[in-house]
C-alpha cells in the first residue's frame, strides 16, 4: 500500500494545476539594415575580432517588398585586414529560418582592393528609413505611382575615392536591371546622385 501511494505521489508531482499556454507561431520580422547589420557583428567579431563591414544588402522576399526600408533578409560581407579573410554574414526575419545570423565561407581579402574597403560603424548614421525617403523625393515617388507593388532593395558600400558611406535605393529586385537608383550618404542623409 505505501509503495502505492508513493507512486500516484510522485505521478502528481509533476503535475500543475495552470494551463499550458499554446505555443504561438513564428512570425517574420521586417528590420532595417542598421538594426541586422548590428545583428551580425556580435557573430561576426567571434569569427574575427577585427571583423569590419563591407558591404550590406537586402533581399526581396514574397512577404516584404522593401517599402518601409526594411527587409526579412540582410547580407552583409565582413573583413579581417589582420587575416586577409572575408565572410558572408547573414540575418534572416524570416519565421522558418533555423537561425537569425548565420555565415558562410571563409575568402580571402586584399586591402588594397579600393572597391572592398572596410568602414567605420560610427560613419552610419542614416538608417534605410530615412534614405527611402530621399529617394522618393529624388524620382522613387513617380515609379511607385506607376508600380505600387515595385519592389526596392537597399546597398550598402563604401565609396573609397569619395571619402563616402553611401545607401542605394535601388527600385527593382536587381541592380542591373533597375528602374532607377539613388545614391544617399549613409552618413549626413545627403542626396548624393541618381544612376
Amino acid at each position: 500500500m505505501f509503495l502505492l501511494v508513493c507512486a500516484a505521489a510522485l505521478g502528481l508531482w509533476g503535475c500543475d494545476d495552470q494551463p499550458k499556454k499554446p505555443v504561438q507561431p513564428k512570425t517574420n520580422e521586417f528590420e532595417t539594415g542598421r538594426f541586422a547589420l548590428q545583428k551580425m557583428i556580435p557573430v561576426a567579431r567571434l569569427w574575427s575580432s577585427d571583423a569590419s563591414p563591407v558591404t550590406l544588402a537586402s533581399t526581396v522576399t514574397s512577404q516584404t517588398n522593401g517599402h518601409d526600408g526594411k527587409s526579412g533578409l540582410w547580407h552583409a560581407t565582413f573583413a579581417s585586414p589582420a587575416r586577409r579573410k572575408s565572410e558572408p554574414f547573414l540575418w534572416s526575419g524570416m519565421a522558418d529560418a533555423e537561425r537569425k545570423v548565420d555565415h558562410g565561407i571563409e575568402d580571402t581579402y586584399n586591402p588594397g582592393n579600393r572597391s572592398m574597403q572596410t568602414w567605420d560603424l560610427n560613419f552610419l548614421k542614416i538608417d534605410t528609413d530615412k534614405a527611402l525617403e530621399v529617394a522618393q523625393e529624388h524620382g522613387g515617388k513617380a515609379i511607385m505611382e506607376q508600380n505600387p507593388q515595385q519592389p526596392i532593395i537597399y546597398l550598402l558600400d563604401f565609396d573609397s575615392g569619395a571619402g563616402q558611406l553611401r545607401w542605394h535605393v535601388i527600385y527593382g529586385e536587381i541592380e542591373s536591371s533597375a528602374k532607377l537608383t539613388v545614391l544617399v550618404d549613409a552618413s549626413t542623409g545627403r542626396f548624393l546622385r541618381k544612376e
